[in-house]
């Protein structure tokens, strides 16, 4: 699904992040991506999805080679990125339009887009919140509102940054829950090393511009270096 190639990024402040970074993930992997704060994970999710553009290197998304803005528009209908911070996500004035906003982009009809927002709702447990003002929830039903609108889409892959920070047990059992029954492929970044092991398969350490890969749990050795 995702290739990444001899990157190169920094930033205009002169800060580098990475210096010939490899990395790929193949469709059924569920990656936990863990590190210090500032070692360029946020960056990379925001790479590979066409927010930010590498100085060097190339970044190939099913099977194609992405480089200008445009080539980035059929990635970002089939990955679903979930940002840090809920409110960067959600700019509707209602949750059920934030939610329904997605599917419209793709050019679904009324009847289509009110069955798929009820559909998320119901697995989300969002039901009752549709016509509540979004910047009045709680964090918890904030976070849960920008999966959902992810999920809306029904991307083939998710990107979640810190999915769970911040969430109570109720929310967070939920958000672990719907993953595991219906996300077949993502990257996770996270400090939650309990959350990394229950949802993720294999699990890479980002740090001074290198990946690791930890195997066989976050305790184990370093298998390989990339």
């Amino acid at each position: 699904m995702i290739e990444i190639k001899d990157l190169y990024f920094e930033y205009p402040n002169g800060k580098h992040v990475f210096s010939g970074l490899d990395f790929s993930l193949k469709k059924g992997e569920k990656v936990g991506l863990i590190g210090p704060n500032g070692a360029g994970k946020t960056t990379l999710f925001h790479l590979i999805m066409g927010l930010l553009k590498p100085s060097k290197g190339e970044i190939w998304i099913f099977d194609r080679a992405r480089r200008e803005e445009a080539d980035f528009h059929e990635v970002r209908r089939r990955i679903g990125l979930l940002f840090q911070d809920s409110d960067d996500q959600l700019f509707c004035p209602t949750v059920e339009e934030d939610i329904a906003f997605g599917p419209l982009n793709l050019g679904m009809n009324n009847r289509e887009v009110e069955k798929r927002v009820h559909e998320t709702c119901e697995l989300l447990g969002l039901n009752g919140l549709e016509e509540r003002v979004t910047y009045r929830l709680s964090g918890g039903e904030k976070r849960l509102v920008a999966l959902a609108t992810i999920f809306a889409m029904r991307p083939e892959c998710y990107l979640l940054d810190e999915p769970t920070t911040g969430l109570d047990t109720e929310t967070t059992e939920r958000i672990k829950e719907f993953l595991e029954k219906h996300a077949e492929t993502y990257i996770i970044i996270s400090h939650d090393h309990d959350i990394i092991e229950q949802l993720c398969n294999k699990v890479y350490r980002l740090n001074g511009g290198r990946l690791d890969l930890v195997s066989p749990s976050l305790n184990g050795s370093e298998t390989s270096n990339q």
